[in-house]
């Protein structure tokens, strides 16, 4: 969604200018939710978009190319639109740094966060609970090394 969108949308609602980060948060939650319930309904697949992404990339696009057709869906709108409000905070290289990491911590635990975190929690699955706890608290550690840099 792009800053001028989401101020429309924000005065139309009511809400101020400090108010739109949560209503993108919000919109963007509401949709990567519909669009895990429609693979799902439609495909009976789960959205676990590493498990997407690692399948492409081994050349499975799948059956007419659901799954390429599912990450362009992801990545179009944040093409289009842009980053949204707060931009883009990190330089290139950090940014695919992180992302490998990412990659590289979707293989060693199993899955993404969207597999785990949206489809697994949904179907009360211990693995995917368990999982989805270890990424949280992985991030709250993370941010608070950041803001902090190691100190107490």
């Amino acid at each position: 969604m792009s800053s001028v969108s989401a101020i429309r949308i924000s005065w139309a609602c009511g809400m101020g200018p400090d108010q739109i980060p949560a209503l993108q948060s919000v919109l963007g939650g509401a949709l990567i939710g519909a669009g895990a319930a429609v693979l799902i309904l439609f495909n009976g697949r789960v959205a676990g978009i590493s498990g997407i992404l690692g399948r492409v990339l081994h050349g499975d696009p799948g059956t007419g190319g659901w799954r390429i057709a599912f990450l362009s869906g992801l990545l179009l709108p944040a093409l289009l639109l842009g980053p949204g409000v707060g931009g883009l905070q990190a330089s290139w290289p950090l940014l695919a740094t992180a992302g490998l990491l990412v990659g590289f911590g979707t293989r060693l635990g199993s899955g993404c966060t969207s597999g785990h975190g949206v489809c697994g929690i949904a179907n009360l699955s211990p693995r995917s609970l368990a999982a989805t706890g270890v990424f949280i608290g992985v991030a709250v550690l993370t941010v608070f090394l950041v803001r902090h840099g190691g100190r107490g």
